[in-house]
Parts: structure tokens; C-alpha cells; sequence
């Protein structure tokens, strides 16, 4: 009997969009060979899926969901080739069902998704099940777990965007309705702006030596002395640090105040301490 290898499952995995074991059992059965195995999984009521693999995924929707502690968080993004399936409850039943076996198994990846189980049934499986039931090809496009004392989640536009943010919390109940509140908007803050990092601190080096570089060149342009344009440059150099900065930002929904202002507001209020440390954005074929 012919050796059944990994790369030959992958193969024909992105053949036919079959599972993992469907292809490594169809593998064995047709010792080996390739086409025979497609048609092992045609036999099985895999031709809807041979058919519809390979087809373009640029639709879909994302998911961000949170555990019911507050504690964990999952987003995913699952793609399919119509606006109309997309936008379908059943659709969107698939993804929230993917969302929380990712949740549950604290999955990192695509490949440790698909592994996931929830009510006995692989990711995977729903999957292959979803393409049957819409008839369209389906794919798992990115999936991010997230684990902190707080997090919380926005889905934007139906599915369009989705956002997860984690917080250092004390004296403070992550599943509060007040604070899930707080959490919300300022994840719906990540989705409307598009933030480059929590905090300055946080912006990546390259980013930040690349932006500062371009306002040299323009303050230099000035014609005015050295301590001048470097002042001319630090001043331009904050300026893009409160506009991309999340903590620094003006809040979307009060701009008379800062994300970080209304941070403070919220903590002092529900009596005990928050910081953001990090946020997640998925957006739709992104």
C-alpha cells in the first residue's frame, strides 16, 4: 500500500476543499492515487465541494465574540464568493459556531481551528457542511484568540469589521454591563479609526523612524535654523501620535475628550483601574 503523506493531504485538500481525515481516508482507499481519490470523495457526497473549491472567496463576514467571563476572545474571518451568502443568518450561524469552537479551544491559527470541536463536530466538518448547505465555496481565512483579566468586542457593518480589545483591570468586573459598555465603544473607536497601536510607546520602530524622517525633510525644506526644525519635526511627530495612538485619539463618540480621558472617566466611576494593552481588527478581505 502507497505511503500516505501530509503534503499529499494538503494537496488534495486544496483540490477538492474536503476535511483533513475525508482526504487522508480517500487517500488510503485509493492507495495513493490522486483522481481516485477525488472520486472516493465524490462517491461520498463531496462533489458539491470538488466542484466549488478553487472558486474566488472575496465576500464574507467577520466575527469577534468574547467568553462569558470577559475573559477570552475570538475573531475570525470566513469568506465566501457572494454579498448574498454573506449576509445570510445561516451564514453567519456557520461563523458564530467557528468563532466559539476557536473560542473554547483557545486556537491560534487557521490549521488549529479547523481542528477545534464544538458539539462533537470539527471545524472542519462545518465547513464542508456549510458549502453543501449555501453552495458556495467557504474558507476560513484568519482566526486570532485572545486571553487578558478584560476584553471585549464590535462587529461593524454586519460583519465587515470586527474588533477585539484587551484591558488591565482592577477592582473591576469584566462582565459588568457598565464596563462591557465602556469596552464596546472603544472598540468601535479601533473600528471607525483604524488605530496604528495602543500607545505611542507601542508604535512599531520602523513606523515611527519612518514617519519622523519625512517631517526632518519637511522642516528642513523651511530654510529655518537646526533647533527650529527639530522642533518643527517633534511638533508634527506628536501630531501623528494622537491621531493614530488609540489611547490618544479624540473619542469617536465625545470629542471634547480622549480615549484615554474617557478611560480614566469610566474607571473612576465604576471604581477601580483600567489601561488598554492591545486591540485585534479584522476587516473583510483585508
Amino acid at each position: 500500500m502507497a505511503a500516505i503523506t501530509a503534503s499529499m493531504v494538503k494537496e488534495l485538500r486544496e483540490m477538492t476543499g474536503a476535511g483533513m481525515m475525508e482526504c487522508k481516508k480517500a487517500l488510503a482507499e485509493a492507495d495513493g492515487d490522486m483522481n481516485g481519490a477525488v472520486d472516493v470523495l465524490r462517491t461520498r457526497g463531496l462533489a458539491a465541494v470538488a466542484k466549488k473549491a478553487g472558486r474566488a472567496t472575496n465576500e464574507g463576514t467577520v466575527m469577534a465574540i468574547v467568553s462569558d467571563d470577559c475573559k477570552t476572545g475570538a475573531c475570525i474571518e470566513l469568506n465566501c464568493e457572494t454579498d448574498f451568502v454573506a449576509m445570510n443568518e445561516k451564514f453567519k450561524a456557520y461563523a458564530d459556531r467557528i468563532a466559539r469552537a476557536a473560542l473554547a479551544a483557545g486556537a491560534q491559527d487557521v490549521e488549529a481551528a479547523k481542528a477545534a470541536e464544538i458539539d462533537g463536530e470539527t471545524v472542519e466538518a462545518i465547513l464542508t457542511d456549510a458549502i453543501h448547505v449555501m453552495g458556495e465555496n467557504t474558507q476560513l481565512a484568519r482566526v486570532a484568540v485572545v486571553e487578558a483579566p478584560a476584553v471585549a468586542s464590535y462587529i461593524h457593518g454586519g460583519g465587515k469589521i470586527g474588533v477585539l480589545v484587551t484591558f488591565d483591570v482592577e477592582g473591576i468586573n469584566p462582565a459588568d454591563a457598565a464596563f462591557q459598555a465602556y469596552g464596546r465603544d472603544v472598540a468601535m473607536q479601533v473600528a471607525a479609526i483604524n488605530p496604528v497601536s495602543c500607545t505611542r510607546e507601542d508604535v512599531p520602530a520602523d513606523v515611527a523612524a519612518h514617519e519622523m524622517a519625512i517631517y526632518k525633510a519637511q522642516a528642513a525644506e523651511s530654510g529655518k535654523p537646526e533647533a527650529i526644525q527639530e522642533r518643527m519635526a517633534q511638533g508634527r511627530m506628536d501630531k501623528f501620535y494622537k491621531e493614530n495612538c488609540l489611547t490618544e485619539q479624540t473619542f469617536v463618540k465625545n470629542p471634547d475628550v480622549t480615549v484615554s480621558q474617557y478611560t480614566d472617566a469610566t474607571a473612576k466611576e465604576l471604581g477601580g483601574t483600567i489601561k488598554v494593552t492591545s486591540f485585534i481588527r479584522f476587516q473583510l478581505g483585508e
